[in-house]
């Protein structure tokens, strides 16, 4: 009966230095393990953000800091004050109203001066006017209108290509002018630019129109 009462106890648990060592160094390993993918990150988060920026500073670059030549073009009108061609003569007086378009593609207002126009018929000079100073907003068309005289000179009375141009109803012209001024991009950074104006077109006589207008 003495044995049958006697109570097994269990065995205590031998303390083990080695393994409170491993655990320890593998939670350390894990927070260098996490540690280091975290730097992982933010190392990528600065190179996409460099690169994003390089991005941006060169696309600003070649297209809001890029300076560009504004045009200078003859438009189509059908104004005439005074309209008096006589093919037999021939001679020919006119007042047109011409209508000038300038167009600026600059992130920035084009300023440009006072310029003539003129207009020749085969290279001889039939005429010019006044182009007065204006300013053209940024990325924005200007129409400007001018009036001006066309009158056949002394020198082309007894020219037989005028008579005969007259007289199949088409007066061909040439117009040419240069407007010089300054882009100016934010309020900072400006650049000379000068628009030219070289265009060829036609004088219908019968519709009393300036048609086929092409220009370089």
């Amino acid at each position: 009966m003495a044995d049958s009462d006697q109570q097994v106890h269990p065995m205590p648990q031998s303390y083990n230095p080695q393994s409170k060592y491993d655990q320890e160094s593998t939670a350390t390993n894990e927070a260098k393990d996490l540690r280091r993918q975290k730097q992982k990150k933010w190392a990528l988060y600065i190179i996409a953000f460099v690169i994003f920026q390089t991005g941006i500073i060169v696309l600003f670059t070649f297209t809001v800091m890029k300076f560009r030549t504004p045009k200078f073009r003859m438009r189509p009108s059908s104004s005439f004050d005074t309209f008096d061609i006589q093919p037999t003569t021939p001679s020919f007086n006119m007042r047109l109203n011409a209508q000038l378009g300038v167009r600026n593609t600059n992130f920035g207002p084009f300023k440009y001066g006072n310029t003539t126009i003129t207009f020749y018929y085969k290279g001889t000079e039939v005429g010019s006017a006044t182009v007065r100073k204006l300013k053209v907003n940024f990325r924005s068309n200007k129409k400007v209108n001018v009036p001006v005289d066309l009158v056949m000179p002394a020198t082309l009375a007894s020219n037989s290509n005028l008579a005969s141009d007259l007289r199949s109803g088409i007066l061909p012209l040439t117009s040419q002018s240069k407007l010089s001024g300054k882009v100016e991009i934010m309020f900072i950074f400006k650049k000379k630019r000068t628009a030219n104006m070289n265009c060829t077109m036609e004088v219908n006589i019968s519709t009393k129109e300036l048609q086929n207008i092409k220009c370089k």
